[in-house]
């Protein structure tokens, strides 16, 4: 049986999560994977690159606007990879990225727009939206 600490963690997590408009259930970006990214882009998905590091504060204003919109049902099938800004210089140069809090969106093989350092939230909305 749980103990109340553990029923505590658990509502404080579901109360966050509401507070944020973010749902439980949001789709999690994950790390890049070429045979995954391949398979979206051949399934012809939406799909979001997110350049990120750990230390930029774009990037860290970014995070909770990207939470939001991807718990939007209009974007369920939007497919987000991430890419190590700091580790993985060779999938920047593939995608021509020069700076972290880059966030560039494709339409199934095909780039339909990138932004960099862009944090005001219907800019991030309208370029996602050009995905789906």
């Amino acid at each position: 049986m749980p103990n109340r600490r553990v029923i505590l963690v658990l509502f404080a997590s579901a109360f966050a999560m509401v507070g944020t408009g973010v749902r439980a259930d949001a789709p999690a970006p994950i790390h890049f994977d070429q045979q995954a990214f391949d398979a979206a882009q051949k399934a012809g998905k939406p799909i979001l690159v997110e350049i990120t590091a750990p230390w930029c504060p774009a990037c860290k204003a970014q995070a909770p606007i990207l939470g939001k919109l991807r718990s939007d049902p209009r974007f369920r099938d939007l497919q987000t990879f991430t890419i190590d800004f700091d580790t993985e210089k060779d999938l920047m140069h593939k995608f021509g990225a020069k700076l972290q809090s880059t966030l560039i969106c494709f339409k199934g093989t095909t780039e339909i727009g990138r932004s960099i350092g862009e944090t005001q939230p219907e800019w991030i909305e309208a370029q996602l939206e050009k995905a789906i």
